[in-house]
C-alpha cells in the first residue's frame, strides 16, 4: 500500500456551502491556484448542476489548474453527470464525484427507496460516469451510520463498475474514532476487490470528531482524505486541511505523506478566512492566532528556556513568522524581562520585581499589556529613582 496519502480539498464546494460563505467564481479560481502551489492534488470545483455559477466556476477552474485533478459533484442522476463531464470538457485531469445514500435513515426517509433500488442506481451512475472518459469517484453517503454488509456490498459493487476512488464519508460527524477506523478496516477485509481503488474519507465535525475520525480511516488504509481550509463546511464544518497535513508531518513515525508543503498553510488560512468572510477561532489548531502564543508564566518560561517544551510545531513550519509571549497577569518575570530586553531595556534583580509589581496591576486593569504601557512602566521606575 502507497504511504502517500492523497489530499482532496473541497473548500470551493463543501467549504462554499456555509451561510455567507458563496465566492464568484474569479475568487474562486484564485484560491484554486493557491491551493495547487499548496500541493493539493485534488480539488472539488463545485456542483455543476445546480447553479449557473457552479458551472462556470468548474469550467474555469479547469481551464486554470494545471496539475491538481479538478473534480465536479454530482447525485447519480443522468443530467447530473451530463453537466459535470462538460464543466470538466478542458480539465488536464477531471473527476466526476458521483454517489447516493448508504444509511437505511437515508434510503428510507430521503430516497423513499429500497437498498438494492439505490445499490442499482450507484452502479449505473459509476458505469454512466466511466464513459465520460474521466476519473469517477464514488460517494456511499451517510456511509458512517450504514449497515456495514450493505456498505460492503455497495462498495464492492461500484469498484466493480468502475469507480477509482470510494469515498467513505462521516455525513453527519456520528461515528467515534475506533469506530469509523474498524468501518474502513471492515471494508478492507470483506471487499474483494478494495486494492483496485482508493479509499477515501470525508468526515464532518458535527460532534468534533473530523480530523480524528480521518485519521483513524488512514491508519486503517484510506489513502485520501476530504478536507477544507480551515475546517470550513457544512453546519459544525469539515476535518481541517492543516491539521490532517501537520499531524502526518509531525508522527514521522507513521510512515505517512503528502505533498503539502506546509510553510504556505497560514498564507492560504487568511486568504480563505478574508474571502469567504468565515473568521479563524483564535484557539483553531495550527493556524488561530493564539495557536503559538504563550500567556501563561510557567509556559512562557519553559518556552524561552526551549520552545520545544510547548511547541511540537516550528511556526516557521506553517507559515507563521513567529511565537508570541502575550503580556497578562499571569505572566512571570521571565516573560516580563524578555519583552524588557527586546524594548532595549536590560533589568535585572530588585529592578525587575519593582517593575513587576506595578506591570500585575496594569495587567489586572487591561487583560493584556503592550509594549507602549511596558515603556510608561520603565519610565514611571525612572521617575521614581531619581526622585
Amino acid at each position: 500500500m502507497s504511504d502517500k496519502v492523497q489530499i482532496f480539498d473541497t473548500t470551493l464546494r463543501d467549504g462554499e456551502q456555509v451561510p455567507g460563505c458563496q465566492l464568484k467564481t474569479e475568487e474562486k479560481v484564485i484560491i484554486a491556484r493557491e491551493l495547487e502551489a499548496l500541493g493539493v492534488d485534488v480539488i472539488e470545483a463545485g456542483f455543476p448542476i445546480s447553479s449557473p455559477g457552479d458551472f462556470l466556476s468548474v469550467v474555469e477552474l479547469s481551464k486554470a489548474l494545471k496539475h491538481a485533478t479538478v473534480c465536479g459533484l454530482t447525485r447519480a442522476k443522468k443530467d447530473d453527470i451530463d453537466v459535470a463531464a462538460e464543466a470538466l470538457l478542458h480539465a488536464k485531469r477531471g473527476r466526476i464525484h458521483t454517489g447516493i445514500g448508504s444509511s437505511d435513515v437515508h434510503i428510507k426517509h430521503k430516497f423513499k427507496s429500497t437498498r438494492e433500488q439505490v445499490l442499482e442506481q450507484g452502479v449505473w451512475a459509476v458505469k454512466y460516469a466511466k464513459e465520460k472518459n474521466y476519473e469517477v469517484e464514488f460517494y456511499a453517503e451517510d456511509a458512517g451510520r450504514a449497515d456495514l454488509a450493505f456498505l460492503a456490498q455497495m462498495i464492492e459493487a461500484v469498484i466493480a463498475a468502475g469507480a477509482d476512488v470510494v469515498n467513505i464519508p462521516d455525513t453527519t460527524g456520528y461515528c467515534l474514532p475506533h469506530l469509523y477506523g474498524k468501518r474502513i478496516q471492515y471494508l478492507f477485509e470483506n471487499v474483494k476487490n478494495i486494492h483496485k481503488a482508493v479509499v477515501s474519507v470525508h468526515c464532518h465535525n458535527d460532534l468534533g470528531l473530523a480530523t480524528a475520525n480521518t485519521m483513524a480511516g488512514i491508519l486503517n488504509g484510506a489513502r485520501q482524505a476530504e478536507v477544507t481550509i480551515n475546517g470550513i463546511g457544512e453546519r459544525a464544518g469539515n476535518t481541517s486541511l492543516e491539521e490532517v497535513a501537520m499531524i502526518i508531518q509531525t508522527h514521522k513515525d507513521l510512515g505517512l505523506t503528502t505533498d503539502i508543503k506546509s510553510d504556505r498553510i497560514f498564507e492560504i488560512s487568511h486568504m480563505v478566512s478574508e474571502m469567504m468572510r468565515m473568521p479563524v477561532q483564535p484557539n483553531k489548531a495550527i493556524v488561530g492566532r493564539n495557536a503559538f502564543a504563550h500567556s501563561s508564566g510557567i509556559h512562557q518560561d519553559g518556552f524561552l528556556k526551549h520552545a520545544e517544551n510547548y511547541e511540537i510545531i516550528n511556526p516557521a513550519d506553517v507559515g507563521v513568522p513567529s511565537s508570541s509571549i502575550v503580556l497578562t497577569a499571569r505572566s512571570g518575570r521571565a516573560a516580563l524581562r524578555h519583552r524588557l530586553e527586546l524594548l532595549g531595556h536590560r533589568v535585572e534583580g530588585e529592578v525587575l520585581n519593582n517593575i513587576y509589581e506595578h506591570f500585575l496591576l496594569v495587567a489586572d486593569e487591561k487583560k493584556m499589556v503592550d509594549d507602549d504601557d511596558l515603556s510608561m512602566l520603565v519610565a514611571s521606575h525612572l521617575v521614581l529613582v531619581n526622585k
